[in-house]
């Protein structure tokens, strides 16, 4: 399978590429394109979560403590005196980073559930239930971020696949459809249980409708459409060879394709 390099780097290139047609298209603020870019990222390394040792295991973990170290902070910051407000935080931060990292590694294997489509599409309904009701997203936004991390979801294990054929040697290794598959067949239990968690965020997630509406406009995809190439020349500089319809258009319009809502100030 691809390291940890390979899965951030190539995350790294699909997000910027999706997040290029984001800022041409206009349909969020820059400081929600940034956020939603690190989701895709994030995506494309989160399948290793399972395997213990990995980095982004390590990572997601610590992150994890973190915050829920300073919400437990936050919430009791008016309840109890200073010495308890630390061992509280400190408290949260062990249990969390290595408690509950032990226990999922205790009920986890490798290329289990978590290399699943299943799996990606309930990180990715959690992603867009943590935008919008923990960082007060839009719910477009919040659909759109989910979409990035499902892509960088995807892109992590269609690239472990990818990696599972020895071109060199001509050979399929042992690994090859253990990474892209719907759900994991060896282990129906753990299915069913990320079965019941997707049903569940489903039915807890934000609308769809703002998303759905602001991706299906056509003044969205013909601007894209327009500003796809250069009308004159490249950088301004290098002629630009268009046909004779594309020729005939004007420079590349102002970026005013935006169709998703953006927070009002």
């Amino acid at each position: 399978m691809a390291n940890f390099t390979t899965h951030i780097a190539v995350g790294t290139v699909v997000s910027g590429a999706l997040a290029t047609l984001t800022l041409a298209a206009d349909v969020v603020a820059p400081e929600n394109l940034v956020a939603v870019t690190l989701a895709g990222v994030l995506g494309s390394v989160l399948p290793d979560i399972d395997l213990k040792d990995s980095r982004a295991s390590k990572s997601m973990f610590a992150g994890l403590g973190i915050f829920f170290s300073f919400a437990a902070l936050f919430n009791a910051a008016t309840k109890f005196s200073i010495a308890e407000l630390w061992i509280l935080w400190l408290g949260t931060l062990v249990v969390v980073r290595y408690g509950l990292h032990y226990f999922f590694h205790k009920t986890s294997v490798h290329r289990g559930i978590w290399h699943s489509l299943l799996a990606g599409v309930f990180t990715s309904v959690a992603t867009a239930i943590v935008f919008h009701y923990v960082l007060h997203r839009p719910e477009g936004v919040a659909w759109l971020a989910a979409g990035f991390m499902m892509t960088g979801y995807v892109t992590h294990l269609v690239l472990d696949e990818v990696y599972s054929v020895d071109v060199m040697d001509t050979r399929i290794k042992a690994s090859f459809g253990t990474a892209l598959k719907l759900f994991d067949r060896r282990y129906p239990w753990a299915s069913l249980a990320m079965t019941a968690a997707t049903a569940a965020a489903i039915m807890v997630s934000p609308p769809t409708k703002m998303f759905v509406d602001g991706v299906s406009t056509h003044g969205l995809w013909s601007g894209l459409q327009q500003r796809l190439l250069p009308s004159d020349k490249w950088f301004g500089v290098i002629a630009a060879h268009r046909s004779a319809a594309g020729a005939s258009q004007t420079a590349a319009p102002e970026l005013t394709t935006g169709s998703i809502a953006k927070p009002q100030n």
